[in-house]
């Protein structure tokens, strides 16, 4: 689950931490999803504990899966409102991009057509 957050042209990312999966990648907040969770009911649990933040879920914007070497993963990225200003709970950097910079940070190749969803750059485009 991954959270679409754009305000006054510009997206909220976070850069994955030191010893995790992709550690220094850009991405969109979010996290995994317990069994038995509803999608809606995991983004606001995961932003809650990552950000400290209330959000309204609204529509998915890309499902999308992708192999790395080590694993797979299924993302589903939905477009979100949020309450109040965002606290790194868990130590992450965060960062309002603006969508014209977007093709310009380093991003799992998971996240390849989101970005050129947002960006309006193709996928084979991005340098």
């Amino acid at each position: 689950m991954a959270a679409v957050i754009e305000r006054g042209g510009s997206f909220l990312v976070a850069r994955r931490q030191a010893g995790v999966h992709l550690e220094g990648y850009w991405e969109f907040p979010g996290g995994k999803r317990h069994a038995g969770e509803a999608d809606a009911d995991a983004m606001r649990r995961e932003l809650s504990e990552e950000l400290a933040v209330e959000v309204e879920v609204g529509p998915e914007v890309l499902s999308t899966s992708h192999e790395y070497d080590d694993r797979v993963v299924e993302l589903h990225f939905y477009r979100c409102t949020m309450a109040g200003t965002p606290t790194p709970m868990l130590g992450q950097v965060l960062q309002w991009v603006p969508r014209a910079e977007l093709d310009g940070l380093t991003f799992p190749p998971a996240d390849a057509q989101l970005i050129a969803l947002l960006s309006g750059v193709a996928p084979d485009e991005r340098a």
